[in-house]
């Protein structure tokens, strides 16, 4: 056979050399979905088939089975986040819950507003705001390479999230990130109404699909906060949704598509962003992936995206 078998070996990094190697390997691997595709066998072991018979002696000898977790340290391991263990020790061990019904009684009252002279170096940069920012590496990561343009505020229903991601920001002293334990359906417009500089992007990537028709009013994307998002988006500011549910990201697609008196496909711009036939815009735009959006395209599914930018 001209493509040779290739189990993606993991080393157990026993140096600096070693992790590099490995590094340097996942991501040739993982960077060519042409040439690389991912099976499953009966037994479950992932597997992977390139053409080439060199690649598999580049990574380490001690070996066990690649996993989507792992791609996701590849993909944030520069930001160097602080080991479990010592989160555990700072913050107690608790399992985080997966899902949350936001209409509970619990989540109906607003956050108080934040002093945002003291939760941001600059309060009057233009602000990001990502509804369900989950871990908050990808925002993190976002905000350590731009701390001078703009801040950035990241929303969670799950509170032991919003706790390890502040932890992770006062470990890495970023002055331009903040997490709020929030319920933005109820807490988005009050928060960016006071905020003293303006709304420059809101992002709403891969949210609870809720899936059962009875559980639809639970979705995040609802008229009110549309609304609110454009009301307070800056002129030219943008909005970008994707999910790895279709009827999810068809629906978030709707509600938006619906404002076009102020809104516009991003497609409708700038050309020679690359979408597909049906106009979803086939890369993510912010130079880096969501732990979701690694995990979902890891598993072989699609990623449904849509960006938005307000008239000026």
């Amino acid at each position: 056979m001209g493509a040779s078998h290739l189990c993606l070996h993991y080393c157990y990094y026993q140096s600096a050399a070693g992790f590099a190697a490995f590094h340097r390997t996942a991501k040739a691997l993982i960077s060519k979905p042409s040439s690389t595709f991912l099976c499953r066998r009966r037994h479950h072991h992932r597997c992977l088939y390139r053409n080439t018979a060199s690649a598999a002696s580049a990574a380490c000898n001690t070996s066990k089975e690649i996993r989507s977790t792992d791609l996701v340290a590849l993909e944030f391991a520069e930001l160097n986040l602080p080991v479990s263990n010592k989160i555990t020790g700072k913050l107690g061990h608790a399992r985080i819950r997966q899902h949350v019904n936001p209409l509970s009684s619990s989540f109906t009252v607003p956050v108080p507003i934040p002093d945002w002279s003291e939760v941001y170096k600059d309060p009057t940069l233009p602000l990001m705001v990502d509804i369900g920012s989950g871990s908050g590496r990808f925002l993190i990561w976002l905000a350590r390479r731009n701390p001078d343009s703009g801040n950035y505020l990241g929303l969670e229903i799950r509170q032991k999230l919003v706790k390890r991601a502040e932890f992770w920001v006062q470990e890495l002293a970023l002055s331009n990130i903040h997490f709020l334990f929030a319920n933005a359906s109820v807490s988005f417009k009050q928060l960016v109404s006071s905020y003293p500089g303006p709304l420059m992007l809101v992002s709403i990537l891969c949210p609870d699909p809720h899936f059962k028709k009875k559980h639809h009013k639970r979705r995040v994307v609802q008229k009110p906060l549309v609304d609110s998002i454009i009301d307070y988006l800056m002129p030219g500011g943008k909005v970008f949704v994707q999910s790895d549910v279709l009827e999810v990201a068809l629906d978030m697609r709707k509600q938006f598509d619906a404002e076009s008196k102020v809104l516009q496909h991003i497609d409708t711009i700038d050309p020679t962003v690359p979408c597909d036939s049906e106009g979803w815009v086939l890369n993510n735009p912010m130079g880096i992936r969501t732990e979701r959006e690694i995990h979902s395209e890891f598993e072989g599914a699609n990623i449904y995206r849509r960006m938005y930018q307000k008239k000026i």
